[in-house]
């Protein structure tokens, strides 16, 4: 909310590695590794920060753009809220399963 600076090139990035990520889980299903493992959810952490960054600046750009159309704005904070909350919900499984991996 704070950053002056564009994240649209960095949404591009994080969604890209996002789909690394799918990548990398489903080769770690198959192949036992756990150092892919710890890999794979410090990686998904960061991911889902620069997610959060970029869907929150996306999210301003689109209340500025409907500030004039109230039902238009309603619809797009639910879209909104839901892409926040997968996002959050995802950096959360992804901090559990990094402080998981510490303990063992």
């Amino acid at each position: 909310m704070v950053t002056k600076r564009d994240l649209t090139a960095m949404g591009q990035i994080m969604i890209m590695l996002l789909i690394g990520i799918i990548i990398a889980s489903v080769v770690s299903f198959f192949w036992h590794n756990s150092m892919l493992q710890v890999a794979i959810n410090y990686i998904g952490v960061l991911v889902f920060v620069g997610l959060t960054a970029y869907d929150t600046q996306k999210l301003k750009a689109i209340a500025d753009q409907t500030r004039n159309d109230s039902a238009l704005a309603a619809r797009l904070s639910i879209v909104g809220s839901l892409i926040l909350y997968l996002d959050f919900i995802n950096l959360f499984l992804f901090i559990l399963q990094t402080m998981n991996d510490r303990r063992r």
